[in-house]
């Protein structure tokens, strides 16, 4: 398989997810990340509407990001066991879009920082998740963000390290220059466990704009990823304040295929 370059349904964000979907499918780009903002998304008409978008534009839609990823630390990572299985109740309607839209992938955010918790007990709370998640033939993969446990790549290893085969990493570059912590160690030290890729270019003062307008050097990102035996999709996403056209979507999209192509 050979890396190829989506992009997020977020970028769009705050047009409804289906226009969202839809853009993606205009700018020809064939791999996507949804990212689902209500309960009523998960189900019903819209859900059926996404489907019919992602067929008629042959979009492979490999993980689907929850609205929800903000309150994980109280929803899956606390003590407080009914409202965990309340919330894995609440999950398995990702779980079930995720199935109707091929997903493979459930995206999550884990636990902040503030709340104290080894990564053994980390790790468990995870695995119980990740286990639920196979039954519905979708796998948790969790994303490095800023200010959470999982920021950080040696913790991130450890709990990886303890979940076993269930363990899957999102590897988000911006996420990583908030932590001040770097993508290339994620990649070292968890390359055979990431599973799916957030990319953004930065200058100073502008940490999450299109790729090609600003510093990074996606050619030695790509060369690490590969080396480390990765070769799925690289996702584009991006906060609708960091763009101003679509057109910077697309030339983005024709810049890193560019940079694939060395």
């Amino acid at each position: 398989m050979i890396m190829q370059i989506g992009l997020s349904s977020s970028c769009f964000y705050p047009e409804l997810v289906e226009k969202s979907l839809e853009r993606v499918g205009e700018s020809g780009v064939k791999t996507a990340e949804v990212f689902l903002n209500s309960e009523c998304e998960t189900r019903g008409p819209i859900l059926r509407e996404l489907r019919s978008i992602k067929e008629f534009y042959g979009i492979d839609i490999r993980s689907i990001h929850p609205f929800t990823s903000a309150f994980e630390t109280i929803m899956l990572f606390s003590d407080y066991e009914r409202r965990t299985l309340d919330s894995f109740e609440f999950y398995k309607k990702y779980f079930y879009a995720a199935g109707e839209l091929g997903a493979r992938y459930i995206v999550i955010h884990g636990a902040k920082c503030v709340v104290p918790i080894s990564a053994e007990l980390y790790a468990e709370r995870y695995a119980r998740f990740a286990s639920l998640a196979r039954e519905y033939g979708v796998y948790a993969a969790h994303e490095n963000v800023v200010n959470n446990h999982c920021q950080n790549p040696r913790f991130m290893k450890q709990v990886a390290d303890y979940t076993g085969d269930d363990f899957r990493m999102v590897l988000d570059i911006k996420q990583c220059r908030r932590s001040s912590c770097s993508e290339f160690e994620f990649i070292r030290l968890l390359g055979d466990k990431i599973a799916q890729v957030h990319i953004s270019d930065f200058l100073p003062g502008r940490d999450c704009i299109p790729p090609g307008e600003g510093e990074y050097d996606f050619g030695r990102l790509f060369g690490a990823l590969k080396s480390g035996g990765y070769n799925s999709s690289v996702v584009v996403e991006l906060y609708r304040s960091g763009f101003s056209s679509f057109s910077q979507i697309e030339r983005s999209v024709m810049y890193l295929n560019r940079v694939l192509d060395k």
